[in-house]
């Protein structure tokens, strides 16, 4: 299976991101790949790094135009998406990613669990926490879970999806330079090796504000091997993974079927 990881400069216009995103996915098809991931709150400066500003603006329903635009571009082309965005449902506001199929259809719908709260990851203020936990969406290419930014710190995020079955985790994060990149690389990678399955980290690039964000993406194979990484230019990552590998390889491997949560706090 050929992925694409899209390492994306965030301009401030809403626009401007939403026609470089249909860019990305016009390419990406182009190219043979059969699903592509965006960074974090792709659409919009990375406004969480400021604590209780409005940012109304920024809020998309699930009807919005924007949305729409990302689905007819997948049908357009026939590729699935894993795009990221600030979403407002029920009444909450949430940090989503939206799985959408080849037919522009969205299929499934991941919110983020864990809400950060620090400096420059002023997150509370924004998001509400997932209602829903993680999830995996079983699908014509694949069985894919995505873990969004700040869940992946929690080993218990990987490790439900890959319970759940997930031969590929997609990872929308937003890093920058200040934070510990090669820790956080192998952060994905001994996941990856710990639970059997692929996982892509799409990271955003470029100076916004305080933060200068690093990029790096990362694809991780089932073994921990980095089969593709990015440097901190805006850029389309390709790789080339094995989902079936992944799932054999989990059935194979015992780290997963010797397990004994009942011992577990």
């Amino acid at each position: 299976m050929k992925i694409t990881l899209a390492q994306l400069k965030i301009a401030n216009r809403m626009e401007d991101n939403l026609q470089k995103a249909v860019s990305c996915i016009q390419e990406a098809a182009g190219k043979g790949a059969e699903l592509i991931c965006f960074p974090e709150v792709q659409l919009t400066p990375f406004f969480p790094q400021y604590a209780a500003q409005p940012v109304g603006e920024y809020l998309l329903s699930m009807k919005h135009p924007y949305i729409q635009q990302v689905c007819n571009a997948c049908r357009e082309n026939s590729i699935y998406a894993v795009p990221n965005f600030y979403i407002g449902e029920y009444g909450n506001a949430y940090d989503m990613s939206l799985l959408i199929d080849g037919q522009g259809e969205i299929i499934g719908k991941q919110k983020m669990v864990h809400i950060a709260q620090c400096p420059q990851f002023y997150e509370q203020d924004y998001y509400t926490p997932s209602e829903e936990g993680f999830q995996v969406f079983h699908t014509p290419i694949g069985c894919i879970g995505i873990v969004v930014c700040f869940d992946r710190h929690y080993p218990e995020s990987i490790r439900t999806e890959a319970l759940l079955g997930a031969e590929l985790i997609l990872v929308p994060t937003a890093n920058t330079k200040d934070e510990p990149s090669e820790l956080f690389q192998w952060e994905i990678k001994i996941q990856a090796f710990q639970n059997s399955v692929n996982v892509a980290m799409c990271n955003r690039v470029g100076l916004e504000g305080e933060m200068d964000f690093s990029g790096e993406s990362l694809v991780s194979d089932f073994n921990g091997e980095t089969i593709a990484l990015a440097n901190d230019q805006e850029q389309l990552l390709y790789a080339e993974i094995d989902l079936s590998a992944a799932r054999e390889t989990r059935e194979r491997k015992p780290y997963i079927a010797l397990r004994r949560p009942e011992l577990y706090a």
